[in-house]
């Protein structure tokens, strides 16, 4: 199995917008980091090469980015760090707070290419239940199993045991 994930962020202004000028610049190279990032599978894209003219729910202001990856510990190596990391802290000079979840992950079968109309559901899924198996997120997270886990061991870090006296 491999984890799809979708994250919409409603802009404060259009694409076009001096004021989101240095959030666009960083579109092409942030996703050239993740196309070559270790454990990436796939993505969405358009025409430009992003997945900036994909329309979701008929809002003109909100993008998504919709991925695929081998496991959790991959996405979570390349959302949390280099120049991803760096455009993530500073979201709220472009993105508008979002009242509903605007991350959802999932389990998928290896090859799969989910649309966006299975990202709009997992997201509202999501909204209704929380994290469950077929919608979580990287503080409630689930194995491909349907077994409830933490980021650490599903990243395949181990807490050491405490040594024993002899």
């Amino acid at each position: 199995m491999h984890l799809a994930q979708v994250n919409v962020a409603k802009l404060h202004f259009p694409l076009d917008a001096p004021e989101i000028a240095e959030f666009k610049a960083g579109l092409d190279p942030v996703n050239s980091l993740a196309d070559a990032a270790p454990g990436f599978v796939w993505r969405l894209k358009d025409d430009t090469g992003n997945a900036t003219e994909v329309v979701f729910d008929a809002d003109p202001l909100l993008i998504v980015n919709l991925s695929v990856w081998e496991g959790l510990g991959a996405l979570h190596a390349f959302s949390y760090s280099g120049l991803h990391l760096d455009f993530l802290k500073r979201r709220r000079e472009w993105f508008q707070r979002y009242a509903s979840p605007h991350l959802a992950l999932w389990w998928v079968p290896m090859g799969s290419q989910p649309t966006v109309q299975d990202a709009q559901e997992r997201l509202a899924h999501l909204h209704t239940y929380g994290p469950t198996a077929h919608a979580f997120t990287f503080t409630q997270v689930f194995e491909a199993d349907g077994s409830r886990t933490t980021l650490r061991r599903a990243e395949g870090h181990r807490t050491p045991r405490p040594s024993t006296p002899d």
